[in-house]
Order: C-alpha cells, then sequence, then structure tokens
C-alpha cells in the first residue's frame, strides 16, 4: 500500500477506534445465570445471552468437537475441560506438564480430520524458574481423557519471562498448523524501556515474536518461506509481532488474518503474507507502559507491512472469528473480536482498503474479559470470559449470544 492511502486508513482508524473503544473503568459484572438468560439491546436488534458453562479457571481458548455442540476449553491454569451436553465435567482431560501458574496452558485445536483420527492439540508454557517458551503436544481424545499426549514442538524463545507466550493456533486449508508465538518481553507491562527482547521479533534466528508453520506432526513444510535461508529458522512464516491473539482464515478470500495486542495502544489486525515483516518493534502506534514512544515511526517503514485496523487507544484484542453462521444474516463475514481490557466486543464491517470500517460494540454491559471467539454448528457466537486476569478463582465461563425473538 502507497503511503498516502495508508494515512488515510491509518486517520479513519483512529478517529474510528477512539470513538469506539475506549473502555468503562471497572464496569459492574452483569452475567447470566443457569436458565436466566440476559437479553440486551445490538443496534436494530435485541440478543440473548445465554450462559453454557461457568465454574471455569481463565478460560484460555475453546473449540468445537465436529459434528457436535461439545466443546473443549483450556483453562490458563493448566488443565483442557469438556463441556458436554451443556455441562462441565468435573474431571480435567488433560493437565500441561508444566508449573501452576496463571499462563501456562494456552490454545487447543483439532485435527482437520478429527472424526477419524480424535487428534487434538494444546499449546503451553515449557520451562523452569530460569527460562520458559512456548510448546506444542499433541494427543488422542478418547471419552473424559487425551491420551498419549507427545510433545511435537519446542519454540526456540526461550527467556525468562512468565508472560506473552501466545499459542493461539490454527490449521490451514492444506492442513498445516500456524502457531503464534509472543515478543516473550520480561518487561511486557512494567514502566521500563528495553528493547532487548522485543528486538528478536526482527530476526529470523529466533522464534521469538513470529508466526509459525508446522506440519500436523510438529515439523517443517518445504515450502515455508524461509527454507534453505541461513541463519534463519525454517519454521517462521511471518515475524515482527508483539503479541498475536487471534487466528483465522477468512471464509471469502482464504487470508490468514491475525489479531496482535500491541502495548499501550497500537493493537492491530494483520493480513499474513508468507515471508512478510510486520513491523514489531520498529514500527508501532503504542506506547511503552512508561509512557515514551515505542517507535519514532508509528505506522510506515519500507520492507514491512501495515495492518489492515488498528486500535488506539487499547482494547487488547484477544480472539476472533468471522461470523459464518445464520443466525445473524446481516453480520455475514463480518469480523467478530473479544477484547481483554477493552471489556466488550467489536462486530467490524469491512469494506475496501481506505474506507473506514463499521463497527459495533457489544456486551459492554457485562464487565469481563472476553479471550476468545468461536462460531457455534447451531449459529450462535461463543466466548470464554474470566473477570479479572490471574485471580485464580473459578469465576470463568462460557457464554454465548443468539437473537432474542
Amino acid at each position: 500500500m502507497k503511503r498516502s492511502s495508508w494515512l488515510g486508513v491509518a486517520a479513519a482508524s483512529v478517529l474510528a477506534s477512539a470513538a469506539n473503544a475506549q473502555a468503562p473503568a471497572s464496569p459492574p459484572v452483569l452475567m447470566p445465570r443457569a436458565g436466566a438468560p440476559l437479553t440486551l439491546d445490538a443496534g436494530r436488534q435485541k440478543i440473548k445471552v445465554v450462559l453454557v458453562a461457568d465454574g471455569l479457571k481463565a478460560p484460555w481458548d475453546i473449540v468445537f468437537l465436529p459434528g457436535t455442540t461439545n466443546m473443549l476449553v483450556t483453562e490458563s491454569t493448566g488443565d483442557l475441560r469438556l463441556v458436554e451436553n451443556g455441562k462441565l465435567v468435573p474431571e480435567s482431560l488433560w493437565t500441561a506438564p508444566a508449573p501452576k501458574g496463571n499462563d501456562v496452558l494456552h490454545g487447543v485445536v483439532v485435527h482437520p480430520d478429527f472424526a477419524r483420527n480424535h487428534l487434538v492439540y494444546v499449546s503451553y508454557m515449557k520451562g523452569d524458574d530460569m527460562q520458559q517458551t512456548l510448546a506444542i503436544s499433541r494427543g488422542r481424545l478418547d471419552g473424559h481423557t487425551l491420551v498419549d499426549a507427545k510433545e511435537i514442538f519446542v519454540a526456540d524463545a526461550w527467556v525468562n519471562a512468565s508472560m506473552a507466550f501466545n499459542g493461539r493456533m490454527e490449521f490451514g486449508p492444506d492442513k498445516t498448523l500456524y502457531v503464534t508465538v509472543g515478543d516473550r518481553d520480561p518487561l511486557c507491562c512494567q514502566p521500563k524501556d528495553d528493547n532487548s527482547v522485543r528486538i528478536l521479533a526482527q530476526s529470523l534466528a529466533s522464534d521469538v515474536g513470529k508466526t509459525l508453520r508446522l506440519t500436523d506432526d510438529g515439523g517443517i513444510p518445504k515450502d515455508n518461506p524461509f527454507v534453505g535461508r541461513a541463519g534463519a529458522k525454517p519454521e517462521i512464516f511471518t515475524y515482527g509481532h508483539r503479541n498475536g491473539f487471534g487466528l483465522r482464515f477468512h471464509p471469502v478470500t482464504g487470508e490468514l488474518w491475525q489479531l496482535e495486542i500491541g502495548p499501550m495502544g497500537g493493537d492491530e489486525v494483520n493480513i499474513l503474507k508468507a515471508g512478510a515483516n510486520y513491523g514489531w518493534p520498529l514500527v508501532s502506534m503504542g506506547r511503552n507502559y512508561s509512557g515514551t514512544l515505542v517507535s519514532d515511526q508509528p505506522w510506515y517503514r519500507d520492507g514491512m507491512e501495515n495492518p489492515r485496523l488498528f486500535w488506539v487507544p487499547a482494547i487488547s484484542p484477544a480472539g476472533m472469528a468471522f461470523y459464518t453462521g445464520d443466525k445473524f444474516p446481516e453480520w455475514k463475514n463480518d469480523l467478530i473480536v473479544g477484547a481483554l481490557s477493552g471489556q466488550h466486543v467489536e462486530r467490524i464491517s469491512f469494506g475496501k482498503p481506505g474506507q473506514a470500517e463499521p463497527r459495533q460494540v457489544l456486551l459492554r454491559e457485562l464487565g469481563v474479559r472476553f479471550r476468545d471467539v468461536e462460531i457455534g454448528p447451531d449459529g450462535y457466537i461463543y466466548f470464554p470470559t474470566e473477570v479479572r486476569y490471574g485471580s485464580g478463582k473459578p469465576d470463568g465461563t462460557v457464554i454465548r449470544i443468539e437473537p432474542a425473538q
């Protein structure tokens, strides 16, 4: 994109973000109860908010088991859970082989051929008190247990930082597995400026700040963009990322879209291209937690990709899905984004590049954090939520929205 066109997009995005994404300070928690859904306004229609499951500890990711409305849920405290026939199964299906904490277990996906092989993939923190990284295991779902779980990939992102692992996963149409790895910045949320770790997002010799592409057994696809390049990690698909928390293929174009959480501002939606550089930390609209600018070039640098959209101020977009169901026909192919610090959901209708994107803020009344978005086989939209990060309390839920009759 030419710089002049990009500036138009940037200005439109900033104005829209400032108008729509400013979160209220500590809104009260208003949640549905079992058998008692909430009815809320959503523009020209009303929606019903239904409790699917509660009693979860910091739910991070959800995925439906093909052909059912049963779902797997990861708790970031370390356990893989199952919601079956509308009820949370009491026992854990699997526990991450990592020290207990608040940021242990992350993503979960099922193999494209799950109906045949019952394979499930989980991403989690691996390491000890000195260094940690992101790892992926694959196991077979057998009833209420994940059996034969085996570690198939360990990212080269070893840093002494118990945060910014990411681990959002998505299978591509060719059955390759895409995985996000964060910038592993140990000063991620502290009022200090230190570029020594996050600059590794620009290095092809490290998995820090990357989106990776793997085979379904954790190997390297032969057509990855950096295969054969001296000094480059062959698993890298794209680089220059901070914290990639959403990963979805567009239902019409087939492009791979990614959400990226910035620091204080500069959250992004990116369209990923093999081998491309997305700028972090050399380009960012955000500020460090000390208040200083991350970069003196906030939105343009030669050889780097511009985001499709960004947020200022930050909303911490943590999960997304394109709406492909039939219950909300006016939302067809719109992007549904869940926000952590913003404590709301956004529906975004994308037009042509350079046009302002119409946005609708939803579910702000609930006062909770939205970690992921899934479109159910029933056409409803599902979200795992938490009241407060790191509380360690079973106050997490899975909720869904449906049109109110």
